[in-house]
Order: C-alpha cells, then sequence, then structure tokens
C-alpha cells in the first residue's frame, strides 16, 4: 500500500490516471454501440416518424386532423397501419383532391422515402397491417395457380370481372382492373380493404393463398387470347354489343342503300 500511495504522488500519476480513463469510458462507449444494433435502428425508426409527422402535418392534416383522428370529409387513420398508406398514397390515390366518389390512380406526389416515412407515422399511432417485404413476396415460388383462379373467383370476380379486367359498382363507383398492379400493391389491397373492397383478413385468405391469387393474375396478364381479339376479356356482353352495333349499322346500310337503288 505504501508503494501505491508513492506512485500516486508522482508527477506522471494523474495524466496517465485520466487518459487511462479515457480510454476506458471510449471503449465502453464503443462496445456498447457495437452490441446494439436495434439502438441505432431505433434512432433511425425515430427519424422517419418524425420526417412522417412533417409530411402528414403538411399534406393530410386539414383532411384526416392534425392527429390523424379524422374530420368530416376524411376517416381517421388511426389502426390503418403502414400497408394502408404504402398503398394509397404510393399508388398516388392519396392525398385526393376530388371528395366526390372514389380516389382513383394518379401519379404518386411523394417518392418513396417520403411516402415510407408517412407510413411509419401512421403506424406509430396504432397498430395495424405492416407493408409486406420481400421475404413474403415470393409468389413464384410459394403461389399455386389453379388454387388462385378459384379463389380470385370466389372471392373477387364479382367486382374486378372474372379476368380482372375491372368493373362498375353502385352510386358511380368502380373496382379498377387488377391487370398490371404489381404484387405488392394487390396485397396490400387484400389485407387493407381500400374504398369499396372488402378487408381479407389472413383468417379469410390465409398469406399463402394470397400468393396464389398473385400468381393467378400475373399467369393472367401475359395468357394471349386465342380466340381473336380480346375485347377486354368481358366476356359475350362485349362481343354481342359489337355484333349488334356493327350488325345493326350494315343492316341500316343496306336498307338505304336499296331504298336509293329504288329511286
Amino acid at each position: 500500500m505504501k508503494r501505491l500511495s508513492r506512485y500516486r504522488k508522482h508527477r506522471f500519476a494523474s495524466p496517465l490516471a485520466l487518459l487511462f480513463a479515457l480510454f476506458l469510458i471510449g471503449t465502453t462507449f464503443s462496445v456498447a454501440n457495437a452490441s446494439s444494433p436495434k439502438a441505432s435502428a431505433s434512432l433511425s425508426r425515430s427519424a422517419a416518424v418524425d420526417e412522417g409527422r412533417q409530411i402528414f402535418l403538411k399534406g393530410c392534416s386539414s383532411c384526416h386532423g392534425l392527429n390523424a383522428e379524422g374530420g368530416k370529409i376524411a376517416p381517421s387513420l388511426l389502426g390503418v397501419g403502414a400497408a394502408s398508406v404504402d398503398f394509397q398514397v404510393g399508388t398516388g390515390r392519396m392525398p385526393m383532391a376530388d371528395m366526390s366518389v372514389q380516389a382513383m390512380r394518379k401519379k404518386p406526389l411523394y417518392n418513396p422515402d417520403q411516402v415510407a416515412a408517412l407510413a411509419n407515422y401512421v403506424a406509430s399511432l396504432a397498430p395495424g397491417p405492416g407493408i409486406p417485404g420481400d421475404e413474403i413476396m415470393v409468389y413464384e415460388r410459394d403461389g399455386n395457380t389453379a388454387q388462385g383462379g378459384e379463389l380470385f373467383r370466389t372471392n373477387c370476380a364479382m367486382c374486378h370481372n372474372f379476368a380482372g379486367q375491372g368493373g362498375a359498382l353502385s352510386q358511380g363507383k368502380y373496382a379498377p382492373t387488377v391487370m398490371g398492379a404489381d404484387a405488392k400493391t394487390i396485397y396490400e389491397a387484400m389485407i387493407t380493404g381500400p374504398q369499396s373492397m372488402p378487408v381479407f383478413s389472413d383468417r379469410i385468405i390465409t398469406p399463402a393463398e394470397k400468393l396464389s391469387i398473385i400468381k393467378w393474375i400475373k399467369g393472367a396478364e401475359v395468357e394471349p387470347a386465342l380466340g381473336g381479339a380480346a375485347l377486354g376479356r368481358v366476356g359475350p356482353v362485349t362481343e354481342g354489343l359489337l355484333v349488334w352495333t356493327f350488325g345493326l349499322g350494315l343492316l341500316i346500310g343496306i336498307a338505304v342503300w336499296l331504298t336509293t337503288k329504288v329511286r
């Protein structure tokens, strides 16, 4: 103890102790940061939420309320989840200028990073469906085309047409075509139920069955029209209308021609 006490009084003891303490603190801090990636991810997520809140206040709060509680012309966003925001804003349906009938797909106002930030903010308000990741969207591997076709005809064809070309609904609304929509958009539509579409939860249509529906849609997109002109693939109604229009027009033309010949 006396020897230690003698070294403690040395003129280099204090600087060396300070350097050792700084080295120890720095090492501890570096190890703590390296061993906790969740902390940095949490900070990044917090920054995205803050950015999304600023975007929300500027572009969405006038209709959905300052706290996303909803208003007279727009519903509450509490509990809709990140998937709903990604679908509505990512496809350009929101922000919506015309509130008369339903939101139409158009060029997105925000870039993908802004959409992701806005989705993070809305998701932070209340639990809701999340955005499906790439590890889920492997419909080429996990989907079943035959099963997907049967599920589509059972659950979707009454609105979107048996060939997925879309169709008219009541009160001026419509079900859009699903042809050309990317897989993530279709999946998000099923789990969020936009516009007049019902929500197909995992209890109603399992994730695997959703992938089968997507696989069938993607197969239908590239299916050739072996019978000639597809005419929108909406069945005999369009074909009959086309034949009726041209046939009746031809008969009228012949009648006019005969009348002029008799004169």
